[in-house]
């Protein structure tokens, strides 16, 4: 068949933006949106208070790149310590997947960095601008002193906070106090004010324009939420068998009279939500477990003389099959869930073993790669090494030295060395193998191990490190 030359087939066009409108969320109080404004204070408080706290004449948490120290209250950390870092991310996403099983995207609604700063940037937007209604008027009017003065006002309001936002993160990693100081002085180091800037763009970027477009389509959890949960999986959900069919009436009419469901169609549930999605559709990647349309829904209830709970917490199971609270309960701690509770609970009692059993230094063992064997003396054979020995304590510390290796082989050189508090510090140590000895294992390479220990500390557990000692023809 042939196509007509003014019927050819075009390319289909996608927008890269959703053209959605913009969504205004609506106040609400209630039981949840108590607990998330608890929520919201407690890890603010937890974020800007930690880095002020002090510990041992120093800041409690700090993480000094530039020295290559990590500071966790008493405990001191080194570049070779990584390997905790990587272990906590692995807990952290098992920790996610252990709840998502259980209650869905909880994390999302009450704790998540991205819902916490959009909660408190939505505060400063009602006390400024005003509610939902009052928000969506003052966008249609054309602009005049009123409007210029709230827009102004919000964004001076949303850029201070993010800049003190910005600059308690890094005071993460440079010390708070001369950061702050530093600051008011208006002598910040060029990196410093460019960190300070960039976090401070991105918390007012992400919580004071893009909101619920982070979580709708830049977060990766939002996509692998439907792997985590299941049937059983307690989420936000919208009874439709009691619900529908939907309508409006008034509070004296009889529901059942006129064939309707308990839901009167006043869209409350969709004018809270952060996301701007309608509940009543089925459970939603973009549902974020605020718990908004909750509090919301069971306020209307209690208005309308109708039992609250239309939209309440419950499983798939539990809405199709009317189970009790208890019943699903009962199904909470099933199989997924105790997988992944129990390697959340073997890996993480790992973690905290290794961390309480952490040798607090740490020693290395080079070669003089200039010499690997030099003829001195009468004949007699050295190897020369560099030793190096990080003390991952806040105090200075001696340490001893000592060597197994074959019959005949002697420390030529120190067995102690003094390493400043939370420092790195080297020596060369030199083996010797007297002529006699030497003529005997000419052209052999042969096993040596160093070891270390603290002189303040018991000697029976030394760090061992393990070479060569090479012996020329």
């Amino acid at each position: 068949m042939s196509i007509s030359p003014d019927h050819k087939s075009q390319p289909a066009l996608f927008p890269l933006v959703d053209l959605q409108q913009k969504i205004y969320p609506r106040s609400v109080s209630g039981r949840f949106a108590g607990w998330r404004w608890a929520m919201v204070w407690f890890t603010q408080l937890v974020f800007y208070g930690l880095p002020w706290l002090s510990w041992n004449g120093r800041q409690a948490v700090l993480f000094d790149l530039e020295d290559l120290h990590f500071y966790v209250f008493g405990l001191v950390l080194q570049p070779q310590d990584f390997i905790y870092l990587a272990a906590l991310l692995v807990l952290s996403a098992i920790g996610l997947f252990f709840v998502t099983a259980i209650a869905g995207r909880v994390w999302c609604g009450y704790a998540c960095p991205q819902t916490v700063y959009t909660e408190i940037f939505l505060w400063f937007e009602r006390h400024i601008e005003g509610d939902r209604h009052v928000r969506m008027r003052l966008d249609a009017q054309p602009w005049g002193p009123d409007k210029l003065a709230r827009k102004a006002g919000k964004q001076v309001v949303w850029i201070v906070f993010a800049l003190i936002t910005g600059l308690t993160f890094v005071g993460y990693f440079i010390p708070i106090r001369e950061l702050v100081d530093q600051s008011l002085a208006l002598s910040l180091s060029p990196w410093a004010t460019f960190w300070v800037f960039f976090y401070g763009f991105a918390t007012y970027g992400n919580a004071g324009f893009l909101r619920e477009q982070v979580c709708r389509f830049m977060c990766p959890y939002a996509r692998f939420q439907s792997a985590l949960i299941d049937m059983d999986s307690m989420v936000i959900a919208y009874d439709a068998k009691r619900g529908e069919s939907r309508g409006a009436r008034s509070r004296k009419a009889d529901p059942k009279a006129l064939g309707l469901g308990d839901c009167v169609d006043c869209t409350l549930c969709v004018q809270v939500c952060p996301t701007g999605i309608d509940i009543r559709n089925g459970l939603q990647n973009e549902c974020i477990a605020c718990a908004a349309c909750i509090d919301v829904c069971d306020q209307v209830m209690d208005k309308m003389g109708y039992q609250p709970g239309l939209i309440r917490y419950s499983s798939g199971n539990g809405i199709e099959r009317d189970w009790s609270v208890a019943q699903m309960l009962r199904r909470v701690w099933r199989s997924r869930v105790l997988i992944y509770g129990a390697l959340l609970l073997v890996l993480g009692s790992a973690f905290v073993w290794s961390l309480a059993h952490r040798v607090d230094f740490n020693v290395a063992l080079s070669r003089d790669r200039g010499a690997l064997a030099r003829i001195v003396g009468n004949g007699d054979i050295e190897n020369t090494y560099l030793l190096h020995i990080t003390n991952s304590l806040e105090r200075p510390r001696d340490y001893r030295v000592r060597f197994t290796g074959p019959e005949g082989l002697s420390l030529g050189s120190s067995a102690s060395l003094n390493v400043a508090a939370t420092g790195t510090s080297s020596m060369p140590v030199r083996l010797v193998m007297p002529h006699v000895w030497a003529q005997r294992h000419a052209g052999q390479t042969l096993p040596v191990t160093l070891e270390v220990w603290p002189v303040d500390r018991d000697d029976s557990q030394p760090v061992s490190v393990k070479s060569t000692f090479m012996v020329p023809r």
